[in-house]
């Protein structure tokens, strides 16, 4: 499982069958993938998942229990971290405050040795790239939370690594410096042609950052794949639950006709979705929609002419406004489930009320179902 390289080109980063277990619970398990020569790769999943070991494991900081780690097509087996063309970058930097900037970004280059004047001119160039030039005379207090992310940023990208490993970076920025710092990021990775491995928790970073992103839960890739083939072709229900909001509605399979699934909510709600895998008729399931996927109409008539699509009535229960992402919370009226409904933007339900009676429908192709995961141990 893993991003496919450019056609003869050797991978980046290649992981195989790696493995790592702490006082016998399996934190990493049997984990494969390549990534591309250049490309920005997310691993994305909760707390818990295995992520931050396996990004430990690439830097060298811990050992696989088995398994390969190769890094521009060598094996890192007995590679000790400092020997690694590997940088990391932590979300809370770990800036010198006793360092001027330029110190700071020079600081590795010191380390290996490199002549005076020649680590400050590249100091100063790195600074330069990203966005910081003439500020390497400053003092690291003096800068916002974006300036310092970018000094961490340029201090490992001044060693020109293979890698720059990015451990939840933007995770201690608030709400929008963060949203800025992606684009940055985004931007500065396409820039340097480096290939940034980045972990997260934060599905909208991965989606936004990443050229491939890898699922994890319970120490494995659930999927590996670009952001819109995890947004909008999920491989399991644990993915369709964590990338992107999703109505969930669990139920069993009452008929199953080629690609569509008829299923009905433990709570008796007839719904149609396209089947994913293997489905018996009787089987128990989960199936999945997207707000925006769902329209709502105030009367039947409205929605009755879309082909092959069900139309459910309902009421008004929440309003959630958000600008562009402004949402509706409907209660379908005989189940009583609660399905949400992305609001489209021409503002012709900006007066809906609370209570209010509606209908709504959405396009069978458009939602997925899978056969329900057995149960954890």
């Amino acid at each position: 499982m893993g991003a496919d390289p450019a056609a003869g080109a050797t991978p980046d980063l290649e992981a195989r069958g790696v493995v790592k277990r702490f006082a016998g619970h399996v934190a990493v398990d049997a984990v494969s993938f390549t990534v591309a020569r250049g490309s920005f790769f997310s691993i994305l999943g909760p707390s818990g998942c295995g992520k931050t070991t396996l990004l430990r494991m690439i830097a060298g900081f811990i050992a696989p229990d088995e398994g390969d780690i190769l890094i521009g097509g060598r094996s890192m087996a007995g590679v000790a971290p400092n020997r690694r063309p590997v940088n990391m970058v932590f979300q809370h930097l770990a800036l010198f405050p006793m360092m001027s900037v330029g110190e700071n970004v020079a600081f590795g280059l010191a380390r290996r040795g490199v002549p005076a004047p020649e680590r400050r001119r590249k100091a100063e160039a790195m600074l330069e790239r990203v966005g910081l030039g003439g500020a390497g005379g400053k003092r690291v207090d003096e800068l916002s939370g974006g300036q310092r992310q970018r000094v961490a940023i340029a201090r490992s990208l001044v060693l020109e690594p293979t890698l720059l490993l990015l451990d939840e970076p933007l995770g201690a920025l608030d709400l929008k410096l963060r949203e800025h710092m992606k684009i940055e990021l985004k931007q500065l990775q396409s820039a340097f042609g480096t290939t940034f491995v980045y972990i997260t928790h934060d599905q909208s970073e991965a989606l936004v950052l990443s050229d491939h992103v890898g699922v994890m839960n319970r120490g494995h890739f659930e999927q590996l794949g670009t952001p819109q083939e995890l947004y909008y072709a999920p491989a399991t229900p644990f993915v369709a639950a964590f990338v992107g909001a999703n109505n969930r509605i669990a139920g069993k399979a009452s008929a199953v006709n080629g690609e569509l699934v008829d299923v009905v909510s433990s709570a008796g709600w007839p719904i149609r979705a396209r089947r994913s895998g293997t489905i018996a008729v009787g089987a128990a399931v989960e199936a999945f929609v997207r707000p925006e996927a769902a329209t709502i109409g105030r009367n039947p008539a409205e929605l009755a002419a879309l082909p092959g699509q069900m139309v459910h009535a309902g009421y008004v229960e929440s309003l959630l406004f958000d600008g562009a992402n402004s949402a509706v919370l409907v209660r379908e009226v005989n189940s009583r489930f609660e399905f949400r409904i992305a609001l489209p933007q021409t503002g012709r339900y900006a007066d809906l009320k609370v209570g209010e009676r509606i209908c709504f429908s959405f396009d069978p192709e458009r939602a997925v179902c899978f056969a329900a995961p057995a149960a954890h141990a």
